[in-house]
This record gives C-alpha cells, structure tokens and sequence, in this order.
C-alpha cells in the first residue's frame, strides 16, 4: 500500500542552490545510468534520485524535493500513466517529463500524461546504445529539463530568471521586464488561422480550439514541435476535443473551411496558391530554429498567400520558432497573438514573438478563442 500523498513541500525545506534537481524513473537501471550521466555532464543539474517505477518515484518525491521528474511511461508495479497525478498530488509545481519509444500506443498515452498534466514528452530510442550515442536525444534531453527545471525554479522564487548559454535551449530572458509594443491589428477579417506551439503546446491546443465556435469556419494549420508518429495522434485527440476534422496535413491537398491541419512531424508544412485555391506543400528542407517542422517557414507562407488576411498564434513553447514568422505575418498586414507568460508552460516562442513587436495583443490562454472569434467577426481583438 502506498503511503497517502502529502502536500507540497514548502521552497524553505529544499535544498539551496542553484542547481536543477532532477529524479530519474525508469524500469531499466542501464537507462537510468545512462540518461543519469548524459544530465549530470552539464553543471546546472543535480540527480537528486532515481527509481524503477512510479511507486518508488513517489515514495522518494516525499523524501527527497525535485525540480523536474524524467518518467518512463512503461513500468512494472506502477507505469508512468498512472504515477503521474500522485507525483503531481505530492507536489503540485513539479515538472514531469514523459519519456516513451515512438510508437503508436506509446504516443497515445504520452498525450494523455500531457492532458494530465505532464509538462512535456521526449521520444526515447528503442536501445541503449541508441541513448547514449545519440546527439539528438542528449539535446533534447538538457533542453528540457533546462528549461522546464529554469520556469519552475524561478516561479517558485527560488533563483531569478537567469540568461542561459548561447545554443539552442531556451532564449535569452531579460533580467528586467522588456516593454512590448503592441501594433494595430489588420482591417481586414481573417481567411485564415495560422498556429505555432511546442512545449505545452498539446494541452493549449486542445483548450484553445475546443473555445472556438462553429462559426469560425476558416482553415486552420498547425505547426507543433513533434515528431512524426505523435502528431498522427495529436491529430486525433484534436478531432475528437473540437468536433472539427483534423488531419495531418497531406502534400498537394486543397486547404477546406472547417478543418484543421497539423505539419507532419519531420517535414515543414507551407501554403502556396495555386490558381485560386491555396495547397499544402510539405518539404524536408534544413531545419528552422532547430526544429522540422517548424513554425517560421508555415508563417512566411501564410503571409505570402494571405497578406493582411492572415491571422496567427504563437502559444507556449520553448525557443523562439515563430517571432521571425510572425513579424513577417505583420509585415504584410496581418493579426498576430501571442500567449501571455502566466499561462505558458514556457514563455519562450511567445515572449520572443512578443518582443519582436509583431503583436496585436499578449493575452492569457483562455482569453485567445474568445479574441479569435471576435476578428473573424469582423471585429476588434
């Protein structure tokens, strides 16, 4: 029998420093070390525990404060699924990392920790030698933990927001607030909804679209950082969360009112006109801000077809995919809205957009749908 959950363990009893205090679940001690080593190679972070399934993780959580839980979804005695919400009972501010091989079922699930709370997911290769020889996983690995272990200390007051090292993890964040000029939004009513997310992303998406009413009928295309056999799924939960056909989006296929389309995850998905009718184009060219798909070249092509009859979103995420994108959504005429800090997961994609100066307006998650609505109105944000 587990012992009953306990609140929340108060700043004052962690541990000082500055350090990102990390706990590892996994069922496998060989991963454990592994992603144990791969972590404590960047001096920022602390392996605080480890545990081989979700009944040791919350025992040890009760014990030993942690900043940032990296949880295995497959697990004996307790799977990662169903530890989550008594990690999260335990201590309501931690931040938990889902890890999981790119399998359908997998993928599945990993949406449901996210729509139960987990933070963010990280696709995990299917061998050892896979984890610690991989590049791509060791980078996606510190990025986020950095990020997520960097929002959840400084919100706790623990550490002020600090300006991370050059490279592709979070973007700088100022030391002091940076005023944000907010532009006019466009005269003309929106034929389009254009939207760029990441971490956090799934959950925003789902509380976002689902706000819309049916008379929003215009197309909607989606960039969210995701790799290819989670955005097959994402696309699923959308459909059923909005009552709107959702699909990823498919080479050559003819943009529909009504309906939402999703980039595929490795490809950049971009808009052209053909004729009088707008098409999907999917390519494999370079990454953007490290990311394929990737928000910046969805927006360039949104504004090249639509102009100021373009209408975009920048919701939470790390990085800053999107600002380049977004500022030329403005340039040529059009409306762009980002997510506020206090309702993001990470505040990076929307801050930088926001910071850029392309923004009609910087709004809390809950109040965008409404936003959106009123634009293709005819209205006014």
């Amino acid at each position: 029998m587990l012992p009953s959950s306990k609140p929340a363990l108060p700043a004052a009893q962690e541990a000082p420093g500055s350090k990102i205090r990390v706990m590892i679940c996994d069922d496998s001690a060989v991963v454990r070390g592994l992603v144990a080593r791969l972590l404590e190679g960047d001096p920022n972070i602390e392996i605080v525990a480890t545990a081989a399934d979700g009944e040791a993780a919350i025992r040890s959580l009760q014990r030993t404060p942690a900043d940032v839980v990296v949880l295995d979804i497959e697990m004996p005695v307790m799977d990662g699924l169903t530890a989550l919400p008594k990690l999260l009972a335990v201590d309501p501010d931690l931040k938990v990392i889902v890890a999981s091989t790119l399998t359908k079922r997998n993928a599945q699930v990993s949406l449901q920790a996210l729509a139960g709370g987990a933070a963010d997911y990280l696709p995990k290769p299917t061998s050892t030698s896979e984890i610690s020889g991989s590049g791509d996983f060791r980078q996606q690995l510190l990025e986020k933990v950095k990020a997520l272990g960097a929002v959840r200390r400084a919100r706790r007051g623990r550490i002020a927001p600090t300006r991370p090292a050059p490279g592709p993890v979070v973007p700088p964040r100022p030391q002091a607030p940076v005023a944000i000029s907010l532009r006019r939004p466009s005269l003309r009513r929106p034929q389009i909804l254009a939207i760029g997310s990441s971490t956090g992303g799934p959950q925003a998406l789902v509380a976002m679209l689902s706000a819309l009413p049916p008379a929003v009928t215009a197309p909607i295309v989606i960039t969210q950082h995701m790799p290819a056999t989670f955005t097959a799924i994402l696309a699923e939960h959308l459909g059923r969360a909005t009552s709107r056909n959702a699909q990823e989006g498919v080479d050559g296929e003819k943009l529909s009112n009504g309906r939402i389309y999703i980039a595929p995850g490795g490809l950049h998905m971009k808009l052209e006109k053909r004729a009088a009718e707008t098409v999907i184009r999917l390519t494999q060219d370079p990454p953007e801000n490290f990311c394929r798909p990737a928000v910046d070249p969805m927006f360039r092509s949104v504004a090249e077809v639509f102009g100021a009859a373009s209408l975009a979103v920048v919701l939470t995420g790390m990085g800053m995919d999107g600002a380049r994108g977004g500022k030329t959504i403005a340039e040529a005429g059009g409306t762009v809205i980002a997510q506020d800090e206090a309702t993001s997961v990470v505040w990076g994609m929307p801050g930088a957009t926001a910071q850029s100066g392309a923004c009609s307006a910087v709004v809390p998650l809950a109040d965008i749908a409404p936003m959106v609505t009123r634009l293709f109105a005819g209205g006014t944000p």
